[in-house]
C-alpha cells in the first residue's frame, strides 16, 4: 500500500486522469458529504463482498474514508486478497474538506 495526499489526488483529478477511487465509509457518512467516489463500506470489504472490484485487481485503486484509518485497513485487506496497487488517501475526507471545501471529483 502506498499513500496519496488529497493535494495529489486533486491534481490528478484536475488533470483529467481516469481514477478508480472508492469510499469505505458508511452510507450515512457518504450521504452527508462525498467527493464522488464509489461507495463500498469497509464492512463489505472485510466480508469480501467486493465483486464489483474484481476487474481492478491490477489497476491503481485509491481508497479513502473520513480520516485515513479505515481506508488503511481496507488497503491491507485488499492487498491480502491479491490487489496489487492500492493507495490510501492520507487524512481522508477531513483533509479534503479542510483543503478544498465541498469540491468533488
Amino acid at each position: 500500500m502506498q499513500e496519496i495526499s488529497v493535494e495529489e489526488l486533486k491534481q490528478r483529478v484536475d488533470a483529467g486522469e481516469k481514477l478508480n477511487v472508492i469510499d469505505v465509509r458508511e452510507p450515512d457518512e457518504y450521504a452527508e458529504f462525498n467527493i464522488g467516489a464509489k461507495l463500498i463500506p469497509l464492512g463489505n470489504i472485510m466480508s469480501m463482498q467486493i465483486d464489483e472490484l474484481d476487474e481492478l485487481k491490477n489497476e491503481e485503486l485509491i481508497v479513502h474514508c473520513r480520516s485515513g484509518k479505515r481506508s488503511m485497513q481496507a488497503c491491507m485487506v485488499l492487498e491480502q486478497i491479491g490487489f496489487t496497487n492500492t493507495k490510501n488517501v492520507t487524512g481522508g475526507v477531513m483533509a479534503w474538506q479542510e483543503k478544498f471545501g465541498n469540491a468533488t471529483l
